[in-house]
């Protein structure tokens, strides 16, 4: 059973939960490993996507190449990216993001990262929610063929 606490400005005006000191190194380091990509491939960190009615903020996403118009501005994408990560942070269950991701694979998204910075480990969920547990060595995402090494997720900045 999880005991009460009051919850932050940050989780009541944002309605999700605080991200912690891991949270932020876990998603700095992943979002540089991406950038390594372009421009094949664009990580964009906190995008807003509107997925049948459904508002979901991934920590990251990953989509092909985009086009960027500086000019015009999107607050919510309709378009599913390939891979979308969540991250955990110490006030947030597990749970909470196992149901978001099986909400992006059913709205398009082709595969799934849930990082647990405690542990360490990346669990990657793919099409009815198949799922593999990475903690060691050099992750290969399905739908992009990225080649992710985890000690370079999991560094200390």
């Amino acid at each position: 059973m999880e005991s009460e606490r009051t919850l932050s400005d940050y989780e009541r005006e944002r309605g999700k939960p605080m991200p912690s000191k891991l949270h932020s190194v876990v998603q700095t380091n992943l979002l540089g490993i991406l950038l390594s990509y372009r421009p094949e491939y664009q990580g964009l960190s906190e995008l807003t996507l509107q997925l049948d009615g459904r508002e979901l903020t991934p920590d990251l996403c990953v989509y092909p190449d985009l086009d960027v118009d500086f000019t015009q501005d999107e607050t919510q994408v309709t378009e599913p990216p390939l891979l979308a990560v969540e991250i955990s942070s110490h006030t947030q269950g597990v749970q909470t993001l196992v149901d978001k991701t099986r909400v992006l694979l059913a709205h398009g998204v082709e595969s799934c990262w849930l990082i647990q910075p405690q542990l360490r480990t990346v669990t990657v969920f793919t099409g009815e929610m198949d799922s593999a547990t990475h903690d060691r060595g050099v992750l290969t995402d399905p739908a992009t063929d990225m080649e992710v090494d985890l000690n370079d997720v999991f560094s200390a900045p």
